[in-house]
C-alpha cells in the first residue's frame, strides 16, 4: 500500500473494505479543496447570468431568445451527468476532472469575441457539456478521497458548497457587470479554471476502478440525450413561450417519451449500460431517487417564489427580494453538515434523518405558503432556515446511503443518477409551478377586480394583466399598464390604486397556492423516506 493511501478498515484483516487506496493528510486536503472549487466553478454555471442577463440582451440584442442561454447550460449538463458518471467509473474520475474542466475554458474563453445571442447559446450549450462532466465528477469523488464512514461530513460541505454558488453567482455576475463588463463573468473561468486543474492534477489519485463492463453504450447514450434535450427544452418553453398544448412543446414531449422508451429498451439489452436497471434494484438507489425528485420540486419552488412574493407582494426592491435567500442557503449549509456530521458519527441512520429533514422541509414550506402582506421578514427568515435545513439534510442522506449501497464501481453511476432526477426534477417543477402560478392568478385577479375597475378597462387590457403575474415586480412592465394607472385625478388615483391592490391580493393568493403545491409535494417525500433501510448497510465490494 503506499505511504498516503487511507484505507478504509472495516475488513477484520485491516485491508480497505472496497479495495481502494486513498490519499491522506495534506494530499487529501488540498484535493478536497480542489474537488470543492470545480463544485463551485460548474455550479456557478447554472445560475451566474440571472443577473447578467439584461445587460446582456441590451449588448447582444435577440430579447426573444432571454432565456435559451440559461436553458441551454441546464439541457447539456442533465444532458451528460449519466453519462459522464457511468464513463468515469470505467475509466476514473481524474480524468473527467480534465476533461471536464477542459471543455469550460475552451468554451468561455471565446465568449469575449461573440456578436449575437446565438453565438453566446452555443458556447453556453458547450459550456453546459463541460459543467455537468465536472459536477458528476465532483460529488461522486468523495468516495475516492474518503472511507465510506467519513463521507457523511464532507457530503454536507458539499451541499453547501453548491447552494453557495447559487447566492454568490448571481450576485458576483451582477457586480462584474456594473464595473465591468459581463463577458468578464466567463473570462473568469479561465484562469480560476487553470488554478483548479493544477491542484486536481497534483492531487487527485490515479485511482481507476475496476469496472468489469468497460465497453461504451453509444446507443444508450444517443438514446439518452434526445429523450432529455427534447423533454427539457419542451419543460422550458411550456407555459411563458408557447402553450403546453401547442405543436411545439406537444411534439417535443411525444418525441421525448417515444426516445425515453428506446432508452430504457436498449438499457435492459446492453452489456455495458450508461445507467444501468440493475441500480434501480437496489433498494437505497430507488428509494433515494424518488425522495430526490420529490424535494428538489419543493426546494426549486420555493427558490423560485419566494422572492417573487416579497418583490410583488411585499414592494422589496430586486436585490432585497433576492437577499431573502440568504436564510434558506444558511439553512442548507448547516443542515448538510450537521446531518454529515452525525452520519459520520453514528454510522448512518439513513431512515430517521431522511425522514426528519423531509419533515423539516414540508414543515417551512407550509409555513411559507401562509405568509401574507403582513409577514415579517424575520418570521419568513425562519420559515426559510427549516426549509434549508432540511433540504440539506435530505440531500446529504440520500447521496451518502446511495454511495455506500454500491460497489465502488458503480458509485460514479449512482450517485450520478440522484444529480441527473435532481435537474429533472427542477426543471419539471418550475415548469408545473408555473403554470399553477398563471393559472391562480387569471382567476384570482377575475375574482378580486372591482366592477368599477373592470368597466373602466379598455378591451383586451385585463387579459394583457392575467397573462404577466410579475407585473408588479418589474418596472418595465409599467410601460404595458392600463393608462389609469398613470391619471393624476383623484377618480384615476381610486381606480389605479383598486387595480393595483387586486393585483396584489391576485398574486399573493397564487404564490400561496404554488407554496402549498410545493408543500403537498414535499409531504409525498415523507413518506417515501420510510422506505430507506433504517442504518448503514455493509459497504458491498469492488
Amino acid at each position: 500500500m503506499n505511504a498516503g493511501a487511507s484505507p478504509d478498515t472495516g475488513a477484520a484483516d485491516g485491508t480497505p473494505a472496497d479495495g481502494v487506496e486513498r490519499p491522506s493528510g495534506r494530499r487529501r486536503v488540498l484535493a478536497t479543496a480542489g474537488v470543492m472549487s470545480a463544485i463551485f466553478l460548474g455550479a456557478v454555471g447554472q445560475t451566474s447570468l440571472v443577473t447578467a442577463m439584461p445587460a446582456i440582451v441590451a449588448d447582444l440584442g435577440g430579447f426573444d431568445r432571454y432565456t435559451w442561454a440559461l436553458t441551454a447550460y441546464l439541457v447539456a449538463s442533465t444532458v451528460v451527468t449519466p453519462i459522464a458518471g457511468r464513463l468515469a467509473d470505467i475509466y476514473g474520475r481524474r480524468v473527467f476532472f480534465v476533461v471536464g474542466l477542459a471543455i469550460l475554458m475552451a468554451a468561455s474563453a471565446p465568449v469575449v469575441l461573440v456578436t449575437d445571442m446565438m453565438q453566446l447559446v452555443l458556447l453556453r450549450a458547450v459550456q453546459g457539456l463541460g459543467g455537468g462532466i465536472v459536477m458528476a465528477n465532483s460529488v461522486t469523488a468523495v468516495a475516492d478521497l474518503y472511507a465510506a464512514r467519513e463521507r457523511g461530513r464532507v457530503q454536507g460541505l458539499i451541499g453547501a458548497v453548491v447552494f453557495l454558488s447559487v447566492v454568490v453567482g448571481p450576485l458576483l455576475a451582477g457586480f462584474l457587470t456594473d464595473v465591468a463588463s459581463w463577458r468578464w463573468i466567463f473570462l473568469l473561468n479561465v484562469p480560476a479554471g487553470l488554478l483548479v486543474l493544477g491542484v486536481i492534477l497534483y492531487t487527485f489519485p490515479r485511482a481507476r476502478p475496476a469496472a468489469a463492463d468497460s465497453g461504451l453504450d453509444f446507443p444508450g447514450m444517443a438514446a439518452l440525450t434526445a429523450a432529455v434535450t427534447a423533454v427539457m427544452l419542451a419543460l422550458a418553453r411550456a407555459g411563458e413561450q408557447q402553450a403546453w398544448t401547442s405543436p411545439q412543446v406537444g411534439g417535443l414531449l411525444a418525441f421525448g417519451l417515444v426516445a425515453a422508451a428506446a432508452f430504457v429498451l436498449i438499457e435492459s439489452r446492453a452489456d455495458a449500460p450508461v445507467m444501468p436497471p440493475a441500480l434501480y434494484r437496489n433498494r437505497a438507489v430507488a428509494v433515494s431517487a424518488v425522495l430526490m425528485v420529490l424535494a428538489s420540486f419543493g426546494l426549486y419552488g420555493n427558490m423560485l417564489f419566494t422572492p417573487l412574493f416579497f418583490q410583488a407582494v411585499q414592494g422589496l426592491s430586486a436585490t432585497g427580494s433576492g437577499g431573502i435567500l440568504a436564510p434558506l442557503g444558511l439553512g442548507v449549509v448547516l443542515g448538510g453538515i450537521v446531518s454529515g456530521q452525525l452520519l459520520s458519527r453514528t454510522g448512518g441512520h439513513y431512515r430517521l434523518q431522511a425522514v426528519a429533514g423531509t419533515l423539516l422541509m414540508a414543515a417551512g414550506t407550509y409555513l411559507l405558503s401562509s405568509m401574507s402582506r403582513e409577514t415579517g421578514l424575520a418570521r419568513a427568515a425562519a420559515y426559510l432556515v427549516m426549509v434549508g435545513w432540511g433540504a440539506g439534510a435530505t440531500t446529504a442522506t440520500l447521496t451518502v446511503a446511495v454511495q455506500n449501497s454500491v460497489p465502488f464501481r458503480m458509485v460514479g453511476a449512482a450517485t450520478a443518477t440522484l444529480q441527473f432526477w435532481r435537474l429533472i426534477s427542477g426543471a419539471a417543477g418550475l415548469a408545473a409551478l408555473g403554470g399553477v402560478l398563471a393559472a391562480r392568478f387569471a382567476s384570482g385577479l377575475e375574482a378580486a377586480l372591482p366592477p368599477a375597475v373592470r368597466a373602466a378597462l379598455a378591451p383586451g387590457q385585463l387579459d394583457a394583466l392575467k397573462s404577466n403575474p410579475r407585473v408588479l415586480g418589474d418596472p418595465s412592465a409599467t410601460d404595458g399598464l392600463p393608462a389609469l394607472l398613470r391619471d393624476a385625478d383623484a377618480a384615476g388615483a381610486g381606480a389605479a390604486d383598486a387595480l393595483i391592490g387586486a393585483l396584489n391580493s391576485a398574486l399573493a393568493g397564487a404564490v400561496g397556492d404554488a407554496f402549498t403545491l410545493c408543500a403537498a409535494v414535499t409531504a409525498l417525500s415523507v413518506a417515501a423516506a420510510f422506505f430507506l433501510r433504517g442504518g448503514n448497510p455493509r459497504v458491498p465490494p469492488a
